[in-house]
């Protein structure tokens, strides 16, 4: 009995240029049967539709677009506190009105990290951590300055300074702060959720999939967001230091990954067995579609190797096309990418190969390239190799050309 499910769905849309109207809506389901294969099933997710887009026309959509990732509602209360503060903070920081400034700033960046699960970029969070180090610096307080300029370096490496905005001698400490022995330092964060597989975002830039180190991270704070479809978002404004650590979530499931859930298990035994069902139809006819790529990702051994079977549905006539099945040993070298792309061109291309070729044809030359019988001749053309075999030869290397067995 296997582990509760992590499902990863995306939907295809597609309009092979070849291919006939009933077969342009495609859907592709990867269901993880344990919670190793958990983590690298929306990998794997991403590598089909990476495959997919190498056929030209297809409009590929993701589980994104089935489950969606639901946005923390604190976390988006929070935002908007946060800009509102920003907007409050700017205005006493352009007055130069300090000590209002600094403590606005305080509270902002304080609603910014609460928010930090809603935050797709630094953007304002940068903006406010730059006006609070000049504060600090046009109060004389330059160590603490130096900190705060340090997060700012972190947070966006390349964040300018707006020389009309910002006094002189704040942009030069900060040209210092940049080029000093505390910039240079470096640590590191490892990331695990529950369950594993989670998109990883740093400062806004997609980095992998949980479990998942995030290495040489500059010291200083760090902007990590996660998100797997189907689970509520999760994000932390993290405080890096060169000694490495460790930070583990729970995701929480939304209601529509738990309506999905049970019915997914259902899609890959009716794949897998070759027989349509309920809820094959059930998601064809919800999701309007005429095909779908049904696919059962599984551990063959603890900490061994996986197994990853491909079904090609036609949901329509309720039938299994193709079906490829590989294994292989984790992807720590990246084999998972071109094994994925060689399963998807398969089974693609074989399910829509020309079916008239299998149909008996009156032309007797039809399908025949005009060599089949070359090696069946002797040297004369007169006799073939079946019609020798009925004789009895007495040289037993008649008929051998001596490249038989290579």
């Amino acid at each position: 009995m296997r582990a509760a499910p992590l499902l990863t769905a995306l939907i295809a849309s597609a309009a092979f240029a070849a291919a006939p109207p009933s077969s342009r809506r495609h859907a592709a389901l990867i269901v993880p049967m344990d919670k190793a294969s958990e983590a690298l099933a929306l990998k794997a997710e991403g590598f089909v539709v990476d495959s997919l887009r190498e056929f030209g026309g297809i409009d590929v959509k993701t589980s994104d677009d089935l489950f969606g990732v639901s946005p923390d509602e604190d976390a988006q209360a929070s935002l908007k506190r946060a800009e509102q503060g920003f907007d409050e903070s700017r205005a006493a920081f352009e007055e130069k009105a300090f000590d209002d400034a600094e403590r606005k700033l305080r509270a902002t960046m304080k609603e910014f990290g609460k928010a930090a699960p809603a935050l797709k970029a630094c953007g304002h969070l940068c903006d406010a951590v730059a006006m609070y180090a000049a504060v600090l610096q046009a109060r004389g307080d330059v160590e603490e300055s130096k900190i705060a300029i340090l997060d700012l370096i972190s947070l966006n490496p390349k964040f300018e300074l707006d020389k009309k905005r910002y006094s002189q001698d704040f942009v030069t400490l900060k040209t210092q702060v940049q080029s000093s022995r505390n910039a240079m330092m470096r640590g590191g964060v490892a990331l695990k959720t529950r369950p594993a597989g989670a998109r990883v975002y740093l400062n806004g830039e997609f980095q992998g999939y949980t479990p998942y180190t995030l290495q040489t991270l500059p010291v200083g704070k760090s902007l990590v967001r996660l998100e797997r479809p189907g689970f509520k978002q999760v994000g932390a404004l993290v405080e890096v230091t060169p000694e490495d650590q460790e930070l583990s979530f729970d995701l929480s499931p939304t209601s529509a990954y738990r309506a999905y859930d049970g019915l997914m298990d259902r899609i890959a035994t009716e794949a897998l067995k070759n027989k349509s069902g309920s809820a094959l139809q059930s998601v064809s006819s919800s999701m309007k579609l005429d095909r779908a790529i049904v696919g059962v990702l599984k551990e063959l051994e603890p900490g061994g190797a996986m197994e990853l079977t491909l079904c090609y549905m036609d949901l329509k006539r309720q039938e299994r096309l193709t079906q490829k099945r590989a294994s292989f040993q984790g992807d720590e070298y990246g084999q998972l990418k071109g094994e994925v792309g060689r399963m998807v061109n398969a089974l693609i291309n074989n399910a829509e190969a020309p079916s008239e070729a299998k149909s008996r044809s009156s032309d007797p030359l039809e399908n025949r390239a005009g060599t089949e019988d070359w090696s069946g001749e002797d040297k004369g053309g007169k006799t073939t190799q079946a019609g020798k075999k009925k004789k009895k030869a007495k040289d037993p290397l008649e008929g051998m050309s001596g490249t038989e067995d290579w």
